[in-house]
Parts: C-alpha cells; structure tokens; sequence
C-alpha cells in the first residue's frame, strides 16, 4: 500500500502525561480515568481519542460511499462512537470493545443500513480492528 497521507505524534508519560502531533494541532494532557485506577483528571484519554478519530473515519467512508450512488448525506449526520476497555478473557492483557451508531437525516432507513453496511468495508479503521476486537455498528 502506497500511503496517501502519514500523520506523526508522540507521547510521553504514558496515560498520565502528554500527547502531541508534529504540527501541534493536537496537543492533549492525558489522564487515567478513575476507571481504571487512575485520579480521573482533567485530561483525556487513549479510549477517547480512538473514539473520535473511529467516529469522524467511519462518517468519511458513510459520505464515500454514498457519494457513489449519488446519495447525499446531511450536515447534520452523525456517528456515535463508544469505545470500552477491560481485561481480556484469556487475562493476559486488556481488549477493546467498540458500539458506533450512525445518524443519516433524511435518508430512508434500509439505505442508511446499506451504506452503513459498506461504509464498514471501506473504512480503514473497521479494515485494522476487524477480527481483533468486537464492534458493533447500526444505523439509527
């Protein structure tokens, strides 16, 4: 594969510190929700920053598709994305878990549930979790 775009970051304290892009448009105190043993504070967190980045990547591959049946898809469309964290069942590490839910306004519901459904092939982040972690994807 031949990347089209390549973004750099960097972190540094692990989930109690800080994380940044090259071009600082990103640039985030991380914090360790109470959760999962930490103080909770102010900062956010790994969990919540792949839940946007799946959200906005998943939203993106909805409009591809739907861009080649001609199908427009409202401003206001949105996906929700959840992302859980939690030991794995073999106990040797910790898994991730992921709901996204997918508003199309306007759009009927059996074609909303077929570009979601196809959204999910072309999204790169579906293509890099599917079949190592579970993920559940509805339109409403």
């Amino acid at each position: 594969m031949k990347a089209l775009y390549t973004a750099h970051a960097q972190a540094t304290g692990g989930r109690e510190g800080h994380a940044s892009t090259n071009d600082k448009v990103v640039d985030v105190t991380l914090s360790t929700p109470k959760e999962l043993g930490g103080g909770g504070g102010s900062g956010t967190n790994p969990e919540q920053l792949f839940a946007a980045g799946y959200a906005a990547c998943f939203l993106g591959a909805i409009k591809f598709v739907a861009a080649k049946d001609k199908v427009t898809i409202a401003d206001d469309a949105k996906v929700e994305s959840t992302v859980g964290i939690g030991q794995r069942d073999d106990g040797t590490g910790f898994g991730l878990v992921v709901t996204l839910k997918a508003t199309l306004p306007g759009l009927d519901h059996a074609v909303a549930e077929d570009l979601v459904k196809r959204a999910d092939v072309v999204c790169p982040y579906s293509h890099a979790t599917r079949g190592n972690i579970q993920v559940d994807i509805s339109a409403a």
